[in-house]
């Protein structure tokens, strides 16, 4: 079954440079414009350390609120979107059990409630939910669990996906486990659903994975009142018409071979892989419009094709988008190496016209991104438009054409790791505007594959040429690797990458944190060791390196001084002088036990004689968290300095660029009986405005600084190498540094 269109993957990059570039003027296009965090709106009483989630989302009528589920809480939650740059808190509506999904038809809410005692017990009901009162008004039992739950577009009926899941604990998961479920349908008349309407359709017998086990996943209605069902387990699809109940047709999702994919969960993006045979297993589904309709291939058992497919209902496959978008996750460095058995995995998926645009959204669950696309028509393939950046595992997407709006509800609630939690994020679609995001992306290897990245945790630039940035990644990766950025364009483009390493073949066991162009050629950088790892202990390493990668030396810290380190290490580095006066600067992140409270170490090492010295640098207090050192960049008869706190989102308080003069500034000798010099510090830029007006959630790890031949400066955030992150990363330009 192959498609009649298969997504280009050099037009989509082309697509993807153009239009984040202000030098194309774009009709219109999507930017984030508010963030609403789940946990401001708990109730009174709750315990906010608990988990909670905003999975599925929809509105009211009017358009002026967003209604969610919270199914870790047991509710359904309100947002208050008047304003959609300022989203607020509504409230909630407690529920006797876990709600999946909810569907407003005027005045009531209809939320689909899991109330199973077990995976082999399923059950559920339909709250009825008044929305002036926020009382939940009746209850209609459905015989098992819902799911997915949606109304037709004249509001003439309500279709509801009762799964009845499997156990994946359960026989690795294998189907059946019955008991089995259906699709259960309702009338609407006058606003309200007829309780004594349901039908109950029947849809055992129809795939051949698990006949008897169908386990339907979404469902969605056509204006032909015609509603289509992923079985997603099963890899099947029905159609099935909503007046007589009658199954107009079924087919298998199909297989796809994938080939330049990552395969291994090594801590390297290896795009030379390949598997052949993959079934979809799509999870949403959507029709483009009455003929046609677009599934996420997620996979939830056997497959998962990392990618989205257009279908007619006579189950012909007219586009297949292949790898395409999972290449321009590894180009925007939000590929998800350390949970990458089913790639990027798509999940959700909406379809709306704005304007004269019948739009294709379709989201990533592990790279955290939005791809959106322009429907061509039925002999044609979809336009891809634009990515837009979403909190951590966006799963349900909603558009609000009228008001130009488009939501997303992210269900990853990564609190307890010192993450953000469960987020809402809007779009504003905008006229003659350019893409906010990304702001950086890779261009193509010598392979004609995308540069990996992601994790960018040092910056340095090159002494003659404006623009031109090297950065490091950490250890998200098993590769340590120095890029090169042009940062002349937009986005600002990593154009290379040079492995590191040793003896011929790539390092291991480093965590680079900090580079350094040095003035003979080649560069410093530093690996921030961890004495206190349980598995195996590392060390604090500056290392030489030659412009190719190689390690032409390893410096360790004397063992004395070793021995004060601390869980946080190396950060940045930095040189000033040249020949006989070549001075390295090290940052260390956080006191060392030979360091009183609230101050970090900077330690400067002389090539030259290879002597060690220290000072000091005054810390911020934090009010929740800790407070550390991240960069190091020269500048006039000093070093700028990166000063943050560790936290995330609305915790977030210092995150600054600062300034230490060393002149006259004599570093103790390391390990001798004096003191330190404490250094003193005055404020360049608070960067919290900047990580705000991103108008996402603030990003915790703003690591990387550098200013340019021409004097310009840059910064760049951390994304953690998508572990527990959303992938966002946020390059800026903060102009001329006087």
């Amino acid at each position: 079954m192959r498609p009649l269109f298969l997504a280009s993957a050099s037009v989509a990059v082309l697509a993807l440079v153009a239009l984040a570039s202000p030098s194309v003027a774009a009709d219109a296009v999507f930017n984030r414009i508010g963030t609403f965090n789940v946990v401001d709106n708990l109730p009174a009483g709750a315990a906010a350390a608990k988990s909670t989630a905003a999975e599925i989302i929809t509105f009211t009528e009017d358009g002026n609120t967003l209604i969610y589920s919270d199914s870790p809480g047991q509710r359904i939650g309100f947002i208050d979107i008047t304003d959609p740059a300022a989203p607020k808190s509504a409230g909630v509506v407690a529920l006797d059990g876990e709600p999946t999904t909810t569907v407003v038809i005027g005045a009531k809410a209809y939320v689909g409630v899991n109330t199973s005692e077990s995976k082999a017990k399923p059950s559920g009901h339909l709250a009825v939910v008044d929305l002036a009162t926020r009382k939940v008004e009746d209850k209609i039992d459905l015989g098992g669990q819902p799911d997915s739950i949606t109304k037709s577009p004249d509001g003439s009926y309500l279709a509801i996906a009762i799964e009845n899941e499997r156990d994946e604990d359960l026989n690795d998961g294998a189907l059946p486990q019955l008991p089995a479920g259906n699709l259960t349908t309702f009338e609407v008349k006058n606003g309200r659903v007829v309780d004594a309407s349901r039908k109950v359709i029947d849809l055992t017998g129809l795939a051949t994975v698990a006949p008897e086990d169908p386990e339907p996943e979404y469902v969605d209605i056509n204006a032909r009142n015609e509603v289509v069902v992923t079985l997603q387990e099963n890899n099947h699809i029905v159609v099935v018409d909503l007046p007589t109940g009658k199954i107009l047709a079924h087919f298998p999702a199909g297989t796809v071979d994938l080939d330049k994919i990552d395969t291994k969960k090594d801590g390297v993006i290896d795009l030379s892989g390949s598997a052949e045979g993959v079934a979809r297993e799509p999870d949403t589904v959507q029709w483009i419009d009455d003929d046609r309709f677009v599934i996420a291939n997620e996979g939830d058992w056997k497959g998962g094709s990392r990618g989205f497919s257009i279908f007619d209902k006579t189950g012909k496959l007219l586009f297949e988008s292949g790898t395409v978008p999972e290449h321009m996750a590894v180009r925007l460095g939000h590929y998800p190496d350390k949970r990458n058995k089913k790639g990027i995995e798509m999940e959700g998926a909406e379809v709306a016209t704005f304007g004269d645009d019948r739009l294709i959204f379709v989201a990533s669950e592990r790279g955290s991104l939005v791809f959106v696309y322009r429907d061509k028509g039925a002999g044609a393939a979809p336009e891809f438009l634009q990515v837009l950046p979403a909190g951590v595992g966006p799963e349900g997407l909603i558009a609000l054409p009228k008001r130009d709006l488009f939501v997303t509800a992210a269900e990853t609630d990564n609190r307890e790791d010192d993450g953000i939690g469960s987020v809402v994020t809007l779009y504003q679609r905008q006229p003659g505007a350019t893409p906010a995001y990304p702001t950086i992306v890779s261009a193509d290897g010598p392979d004609g594959l995308p540069i990996w990245w992601g994790a960018l945790s040092g910056f340095s630039t090159d002494a003659k040429e404006a623009g031109k940035l090297y950065a490091v990644t950490d250890s998200a990766y098993a590769q340590a690797r120095i890029l090169t950025i042009d940062a002349n364009a937009k986005p600002a483009k990593i154009t290379a990458a040079t492995v590191l390493t040793k003896d011929g073949a790539p390092a291991k066991g480093l965590d680079l944190e900090g580079i350094a162009v040095r003035p003979e050629g080649g560069f410093w950088v530093v690996s921030e060791g961890n004495p206190e790892k349980k598995e195996k202990a590392t060390q604090n390493l500056l290392l030489r390196v030659g412009a190719d990668g190689a390690i032409a030396e390893e410096i360790a810290l004397p063992e004395a001084v070793a021995a004060q380190a601390g869980r946080f290490g190396f950060e940045g580095v930095a040189v000033l002088g040249s020949g006989a006066d070549e001075t390295v600067w090290i940052a260390v992140q956080r006191e060392w036990k030979d360091d009183p409270k609230g101050f970090a170490k900077l330690i400067a090492y002389k090539p030259a004689d290879k002597s060690w010295g220290a000072v000091r640098y005054p810390l911020d207090k934090a009010a929740k968290g800790w407070v550390g050192l991240s960069e190091l960049t020269p500048y006039k008869d000093g070093l700028i300095v990166i000063e943050r706190d560790n936290q995330i989102g609305t915790d977030a308080a210092i995150k600054k660029l600062t300034f230490v003069s060393l002149k006259d500034v004599k570093p103790a000798p390391l390990g001798s009986e004096a003191a330190p010099p404490v250094l003193v510090k005055s404020e360049v830029k608070d960067l919290l405005p900047l990580l705000k007006a991103t108008n996402g959630y603030v990003l915790d790890k703003v690591e990387s600084f550098a200013i340019d031949a021409a004097g310009n400066g840059f910064l760049v955030t951390d994304n953690d190498g998508v572990d527990g992150s959303s992938g966002e990363t946020q390059f800026m330009a903060i102009g001329k540094m006087n």
